[in-house]
């Protein structure tokens, strides 16, 4: 009888997350460097995890630097905050959420109550801000 793999266990996600922090310091791109190593399982357990931060997964995917605010809002969140979502905006009346849904980011542009648009890929972040200039 054939089962899966399991990922990780807890412990040895630690291990990992120590090592890749201890091995990047506070050089964002050489953290992307070392999580770009890692086999996808245990990348994506890492990313809805206690062990990074939203930051670190939102700078993963998208690769840009945004703004204080937006950043100081994600390095407070830990990853594990991502499958519901973390506002990192509020533009007029709509928030901008960072979520991590099904292992893929998505950029989603809400009202506070309902997702009027939900954005994907490495354009994300950019599509999202176009979106909100555009209904203004």
């Amino acid at each position: 009888m054939d089962s899966e793999p399991s990922g990780p266990s807890f412990s040895e996600l630690v291990r990992i997350a120590d090592c890749l922090l201890d091995e990047s310091g506070e050089d964002d791109d050489a953290l992307m460097r070392r999580l770009e190593e890692l086999p996808a399982p245990v990348r994506d357990d890492l990313f809805t995890s206690d062990l990074l931060n939203a930051w670190q997964v939102f700078y993963y995917f998208y690769r840009i630097e945004p703004d204080e605010l937006v950043r100081e809002r994600l390095e407070l969140e830990p990853a594990s905050s991502l499958p519901a979502g973390v506002i990192i905006d509020e533009i007029d009346l709509l928030e901008r959420v960072f979520r991590i849904a099904k292992n893929r980011p998505e950029i989603l542009v809400t009202d506070g109550k309902e997702t009027l648009k939900t954005f994907t890929g490495a354009s994300a972040v950019t599509d999202s801000e176009a979106y909100i200039e555009s209904t203004l």
